[in-house]
């Protein structure tokens, strides 16, 4: 049986034996700890020298992977001096841990897909890290480094990688020669307001850097406000230190070092057995016999949830802004002072707003799918109103999408999407998905499958119209804009449900073109098209209104038959306040907006808690599926996607909201009295009643 014994400069009290097998060899493996005694240290070595098959040296403070030469030679020098008369193979882990360091990262980021995609992460030391740092940045740019707060008391973060290089290469050797901690920890009022920068620091991360050595040094501070919810990545997370963790409410701990035996070991236990298996000094062992090794052997790191559940948060962000100028009287400010101006004040405020930087609404929190996944994100407004929109050319609005997105991405959203009039704009996304360095979604796909979810769940409600399983609805249906990018999608699906479909647009040419496309989909279903759909509007039953006609009178509310039901999936809203009033007997609802999963936490946006709009729903069901991906963009949306991410909603717990009009929320009683209504103007126009079963036109 071959022995490997671990000599560490930690606490003896810790000490262990015990045997295992690896690579095929019976081994037994025994810690010595010298309580930090490095004298003592080196007399367990000599003594174990030839007794052993090899020695693994633990507790030590690695040289830094970055630093100056002088300072690197110098802790070298203590190395080579503790080993130089030991004639069994040493090692220290060191070759391990850097190899374990990068796969680690590539293993979690495959395995769990985009795993850091624009992380927030925070190095307690960028220089102990460094070969962490450099991997962790080919996938995000948001790092920072405490060196200087933790290393030499100087408030000051670095926040890239040159940074840090400048930092341990270039002023490292003159730091020697300053006072720093012994100075700057005597000095109360500055150590508090670098505690300050560390918490700080600490709470805006998504994920925290821990070196191994004098780990609870680092984290001595540290309290649940700073680790709450956080990724700790750390090497070696021994029990107690999880026990630790999970008592600050970490979510997730990932322990670069492999968990290949009972226990956990430390880097040098791991090395030293590689080393007595293969009967090899440390020098004659390369990373790549090491990685064949992790290879074969399945050395994955661990991924340690303390809770006990698995915890994961993508994050995402979302583009909103003013739908018209009365909006900008939510702020106080500017609804006092338009209080006593006139009316041209407004219109300045809303030309002036539209130049201003985009600007984060709301923190969006809570959201947690059925499935355990968990999202979060910003709201984040631009000023522009449509009508500002409008008033200029594409690229005014694209340039301030871009700016949104590279907000977006220094939070550490891993997709954006827009919301409103931002995703009607030029191209409908297209440019600024080609230029944006994050995924960026319109939610057109999802704003389609809403709006039909709502309108087939009014139908079913008013009751007026039969519906039965597995059988198309024997009604007539007219879809408003119907070339469009939701408008098109939603004429191929009711073409799918409903006898009748009657498409109106501006463009002959693009109707014809939708018709023959959807005849060739759907045979059976009959379909017009006109560019007059007011001829048409008094045979409806439910009508679909996607247009972007930015306030324009799209529909003449007067001329629908009673009962009817409308979708305005618009934005604007095409049918106003004052129309909808007119008609009491018609079912007017604002698309279908979707209630969240969880119990998510942000400012108001005009609807009830926990319903969003369908286009901020479909950001939030693709960061909880982690699908960070360009998904729905331009004007044609391919409807195998609307199907697709209704699918994903249903998975991840999206429900559709109770159904609101222009007045707030559909109640049963509400809708009874609209049906109600509804066939009493249907006596009066000189129309039978409706009584269930409708044959499309006038029953």
């Amino acid at each position: 049986m071959k022995q490997v014994i671990s000599i560490s400069l930690g606490a003896s009290k810790d000490d262990y034996e015990f045997e295992t097998e690896f690579l095929g060899r019976q081994f037994f493996v025994k810690r010595l700890g010298a309580d930090g005694d490095m004298d003592r240290a080196a007399q367990m070595l000599l003594e174990w020298d030839r007794k052993a098959d090899a020695i693994g040296i633990g507790n030590i403070k690695f040289p830094h992977a970055i630093a100056s030469n002088f300072l690197t030679k110098k802790h070298d020098d203590k190395i080579k001096t503790l080993g130089k008369r030991i004639q069994t193979p040493v090692t220290t882990g060191a070759s391990l841990r850097d190899v374990s360091f990068e796969w680690s990262l590539r293993y979690v980021d495959h395995k769990f897909g985009s795993y850091f995609n624009n992380a927030k992460v925070l190095f307690l030391s960028g220089m102990t890290s460094y070969k962490i740092a450099r991997v962790m940045a080919e996938y995000t740019d948001n790092l920072t480094f405490a060196d200087p707060v933790i290393e030499n008391g100087i408030s000051k973060l670095i926040h890239s990688i040159k940074g840090l290089e400048r930092y341990a290469k270039g002023s490292h050797e003159i730091l020697e020669w300053l006072p720093g901690k012994r100075l700057t920890s005597s000095v109360v009022p500055l150590k508090k307001w670098n505690n300050y920068i560390l918490r700080k620091a600490m709470q805006k991360a998504t994920i925290i850097v821990v070196p191994s050595y004098k780990f609870y040094e680092y984290l001595k501070d540290a309290t649940l406000e700073e680790l709450g919810g956080k990724t700790i990545i750390t090497a070696t997370a021994y029990d107690d230190r999880i026990e630790f963790l999970k008592e600050r409410g970490v979510d997730v701990i990932i322990d670069t070092t492999p968990k290949i035996l009972e226990r956990v070991v430390a880097p040098n236990v791991i090395e030293a057995l590689i080393l007595a298996a293969l009967e090899k000094k440390s020098d004659m062992v390369h990373a790549d016999d090491l990685l064949e090794i992790i290879s074969m052997q399945k050395m994955d790191p661990r991924v340690v949830y303390p809770s006990g559940r698995e915890k994961r948060v993508n994050r995402f962000a979302f583009v909103i802004h003013p739908l018209s100028k009365e909006f900008l009287k939510k702020d106080k400010a500017v609804d006092f002072i338009s209080s006593f101006t006139p009316p041209a004040f407004l219109d300045a405020v809303e030309k002036v707003i539209a130049y201003a930087p985009p600007w984060v609404y709301s923190k969006v929190t809570g959201i947690k799918s059925p499935t355990g996944a968990q999202a979060e994100g910003w709201l984040i407004t631009v000023g522009g109103t449509p009508k500002q929109m409008l008033a200029h050319s594409p690229e005014f609005t694209y340039a301030r999408l871009l700016q949104a997105a590279r907000m977006a991405r220094r939070m550490g959203a891993q997709i954006m999407g827009l919301g409103a009039f931002t995703k009607v704009v030029g191209d409908a996304g297209v440019t600024v998905a080609k230029k944006a360095d994050i995924p960026i979604t319109t939610g057109n796909s999802y704003s389609a499958s809403g709006a039909l979810w709502a309108g087939a769940d009014a139908v079913r409600r008013m009751g007026l119209i039969q519906i039965e399983s597995g059988k198309k609805i024997a009604a007539k249906t007219m879809v408003l804009g119907a070339t469009g990018a939701i408008g098109s999608v939603c004429c191929r699906l009711l073409a799918k449900a409903f006898d009748e479909v009657i498409m109106a647009g501006r463009n002959t040419a693009k109707l014809l073109a939708l018709q023959q496309s959807i005849l060739e989909e759907t045979p059976d279903v009959k379909i017009k098209i006109t560019t007059k759909p007011d001829r048409f509007l008094e045979d409806m039953d439910v009508i679909v209104t996607a247009t972007s006609g930015a306030g324009k009178k799209i529909l003449d509310i007067t001329k629908v038959k009673p009962g009817c039901v409308i979708t305005d999936v618009a934005r604007p809203l095409d049918l106003s306040p004052e129309d909808v009033a007119k008609r009491p007997d018609v079912l007017v609802i604002e698309s279908g907006e979707i209630e969240l999963p969880g119990n998510p936490e942000m400012k108001n946006i005009g609807l009830p808690h926990k319903v969003v709009y369908a286009c901020l729903a479909e950001t939030i069901v693709l960061a909880l599926e982690g699908r960070f991906e360009i998904f729905t963009v331009g004007r044609e949306i391919e409807w195998e996607k609307v199907r697709e991410i209704y699918k994903l909603g249903l998975k991840h717990g999206m429900k559709l909201a109770a159904i609101s009009g222009v007045n707030g929320v559909f109640s049963d009683a509400d809708i009874l009295k609209v049906r109600d209504l509804a066939l009493k103007a249907g006596h009066k126009a000189g129309q039978p009643a409706v009584t269930g079963i409708s044959a499309g036109g006038k029953a």
